[in-house]
């Protein structure tokens, strides 16, 4: 049998590419809902993942400020916006599209995504940035076994697990619980999200007798419908620790992008 492939598909859409969403977009702050659209586009600002840019006319409440600073978002010219919705006010939260987009783009505003509570894709709950329509993220069983060691120490030993394949990351290897070491890991209070596998319910660090390695492993015990083989189990960071599997070492990637608003685990 071959040696596992550490290799993956590429992230391939480039920048300032447009798309419409086919999905109802709305978005909460305060507990009102500020926009409802069935016409929000897609926008790449840079290539892992777009953004939602709202029709204007498809604002429920809050008003738009030019907050009088120009920038330029995917090689296009906006303007800087606060949004006030009843009391509150988000400063800085939107950028409005200039003069000189096309045509898909003119009378919308890219909201940041942290300026707003929440986000609804039709009535889902949607994480820390839009879902792709170009990736993918597959849960399958395997019966490769995997070793998880560092700084010599074996902290994982596992028969079979669960690869991950995510467009744009390295495999991620999930393993049952019952074939971690758990008197070598430390829980920590660092919780991340994704928003294509939703908000992980633990990390773990390793103190070796060398150094202290930080949030190396992780689980979401209630993993979104997409991912839901995954739930309970743990991986870890293929680029932290040394990975066998089926008995080979693989090499360590390197340049992962770790994305998200506080990461984004694998």
């Amino acid at each position: 049998m071959a040696d596992e492939s550490v290799l993956h598909p590429s992230l391939i859409v480039p920048v300032g590419h447009v798309e419409p969403v086919p999905r109802r977009i709305r978005g909460v702050v305060g507990g009102r809902v500020v926009f409802d659209t069935r016409r929000a586009l897609y926008v790449w600002e840079w290539p892992a993942y777009p953004q939602f840019s709202i029709p204007v006319q498809d604002m429920v409440e809050g008003v738009l400020t030019d907050d009088d600073r120009a920038g330029v978002l995917g090689g296009r010219p906006a303007r800087r916006h606060s949004l006030q919705v009843g009391s509150e006010v988000r400063e800085g939260a939107a950028w409005v599209w200039g003069d000189g987009v096309p045509e898909p783009l003119r009378g919308t505003v890219r909201f940041k995504w942290e300026a707003l509570d929440s986000w609804f894709e039709e009535d889902e709950l949607v994480f820390v940035h839009p879902r792709s329509p170009y990736s993918r993220v597959d849960a399958l069983r395997s019966s490769s076994s995997v070793r998880v060691e560092l700084d010599g120490v074996v902290l994982a030993d596992a028969p079979n697990c669960v690869k991950l394949f995510e467009t744009g990351l390295p495999t991620r290897y999930y393993l049952d619980r019952m074939h971690v070491d758990w008197t070598r890991l430390r829980h920590s209070d660092t919780v991340t999200s994704c928003p294509y596998k939703g908000t992980t319910s633990g990390y773990w660090s390793f103190d070796s007798d060398v150094t202290t390695h930080e949030d190396i492993a992780w689980a979401y015990d209630f993993p979104t419908i997409h991912a839901n083989r995954i739930a309970g189990m743990v991986a870890f960071y293929n680029e932290h620790v040394d990975l066998y599997v089926d008995g080979t070492l693989l090499p360590r990637p390197t340049d992962v992008p770790r994305r998200g608003v506080a990461g984004r685990a694998g």
